[in-house]
């Protein structure tokens, strides 16, 4: 497969209702921490925690010196997304964001294409489902969460709508322009700063 090549991943947030689900095109040889911060921006998470890529029985962290557990995991860094897909032999990732609350994210690699003549990559092409707050508490955690905002008599509703900026949290409002122009940007900033050497040589 050549490097050249646009992948289409879909990613999708495990055991929440309703879902969230995103579809991005990135370079299919984009390094996994890039990847890992795509997916942050793509989503709508803040990259306020730690995180994991996994394929199979290896996974992949960005280095986080003095931090237990951080490192247990091959370097993102120096791995590409389809190097990993070849070596594993499979289309399916798992993506661990916040190992605290357990945010569990499935990405499917849908389909290899060629590059659109003009356009930066990575790129959002499609958002349903809106981001769940940071610091929640995870999947049961929301749905708790989701059950206090639609309910002013619940006894937590007061104390979780003070986590949010907003009289009201509409989980199937997703702002799918920004989240887009947030992955934009990212595009254009590594369009202008290539990865290193060291990480194309992985």
């Amino acid at each position: 497969m050549s490097a050249a090549n646009i992948a289409r991943l879909k990613i999708t947030l495990d055991h929440v209702k309703p879902a969230v689900l995103r579809r991005i095109e990135v370079p299919f040889d984009i390094p996994l921490d890039r990847l890992h911060q795509t997916l942050q921006v793509a989503i709508g998470w803040t990259n306020s925690h730690l995180y994991e890529i996994r394929a199979g029985d290896v996974g992949w962290s960005t280095p986080h010196p003095g931090i237990d557990g951080a490192d247990e995991f091959l370097d993102a860094r120096k791995a590409r997304l389809g190097d990993v897909i070849e070596d594993v032999g499979t289309k399916t990732l798992r993506y661990l964001y916040d190992f605290g609350d357990g945010w569990e994210h499935t990405i499917k690699v849908e389909r290899l294409t060629d590059p659109e003549p003009g356009v930066l990559y990575p790129r959002l092409i499609e958002a349903k489902g809106r981001c769940p707050p940071e610091d929640v508490g995870g999947p049961w955690g929301y749905a708790e969460f989701l059950e206090a905002m639609a309910n002013p008599r619940h006894e937590r509703h007061d104390e979780l709508a003070g986590w949010i900026d907003e009289d009201e949290f509409d989980p199937n409002a997703v702002d799918a322009e920004r989240l887009a122009e947030h992955v934009a940007a990212l595009a254009k900033y590594w369009a202008r700063k290539p990865a290193t050497k060291r990480a194309r040589r992985a």
